[in-house]
Order: C-alpha cells, then sequence, then structure tokens
C-alpha cells in the first residue's frame, strides 16, 4: 500500500535508504534534512519497504521539484515498488500543478517513467552529470522554464 509519510515513520524510512543505498551517509541526510514536498511510502504487512521524497530545488526565480531519493529495501527489489512509489510521486506532482520533476538517476531506469535529458530542455545541470541529470513534463510545463539549478546543501 502507497500512503503520505507521517513524522513517525522516519526512523523506517531511514532504515530503508541507508539499506537502498548501502549506507550511504549523504542518501540518509538528504531524507534527515530536506523539507519533502511530496514523501511517499511503501507499506506492506505493518512494515515501510519503500520510500520516495520530491523535494525544492533552486533555478532563479523558480523553484523545481526533484526526485531524490527513491528507495527500496533490498530483498524487496525488483517487485515493481519502486516503479509504484514513482508514479505515484509524479502523478501527486502533476495534480498539485507542478510544471516538472527532475532527477539526477540511471538513464536506463527513469526514462521508462517519461523522464528525457533535461540539458537540451534548457535545464542546466548545478555539474556534469550527463545522461543522469533528467526531466519529467508535467502538463503545466512551459518551455519558458529554463536556468541553471542548483542542489539543497544536504545534496553537497
Amino acid at each position: 500500500m502507497i500512503r503520505s509519510a507521517r513524522p513517525d515513520d522516519l526512523e523506517a524510512i531511514v532504515a530503508v535508504t541507508a539499506a537502498a543505498f548501502d549506507n550511504e551517509e549523504k542518501a540518509v541526510r538528504i531524507v534527515r534534512e530536506i523539507e519533502a514536498v511530496i514523501s511517499l511510502v511503501y507499506e506492506e504487512n505493518g512494515a515501510i519497504i519503500g520510500h520516495v521524497m520530491l523535494s525544492r530545488m533552486e533555478m532563479g526565480e523558480h523553484r523545481p521539484l526533484q526526485l531524490s531519493p527513491l528507495s527500496v529495501a533490498p530483498a524487496q527489489q525488483n517487485r515493481g515498488i519502486g516503479s509504484a512509489l514513482t508514479r505515484e510521486a509524479l502523478r501527486l506532482a502533476d495534480e498539485a500543478g507542478e510544471p516538472l520533476v527532475l532527477v539526477l538517476g540511471h538513464p536506463a531506469y527513469y526514462p521508462r517513467f517519461g523522464f528525457e535529458p533535461a540539458a537540451p530542455l534548457g535545464l542546466e545541470a548545478p555539474g556534469d552529470f550527463g545522461d543522469a541529470w533528467m526531466a519529467m513534463r508535467l502538463a503545466r510545463y512551459e518551455p519558458s522554464l529554463r536556468g541553471k539549478v542548483t542542489f539543497p546543501a544536504a545534496f553537497d
């Protein structure tokens, strides 16, 4: 079952994120320090086994959403949980009137949801990430939405 994350889910979300990212400190720091606009969990038999978060980035006067992190407990991967979480997060962002969602992620994974290279859309990454820097255009997307994006400090 996918549902909105609650404050009392934080430690379970941190545990899933740490396991999914092999205890990478940055992924855990992002979950703890960044204010999520959309935060969803996948709960099964009372246990949180997946999480996705959309938060804000800076881009001049605009504050586009970014998808990060997407975490699924290693023993539960390859069951479609990450895909279900991603689709629901994108649906909610679109429903909220957001123009796009950015992701720095695996270029073989995210295009299945409609993500495409962000640079040709005029969305400059804060570094050289090549094909891993992607954007998903939502219903309210306008081509005039362009600029250099800055990650929140927790991503440093």
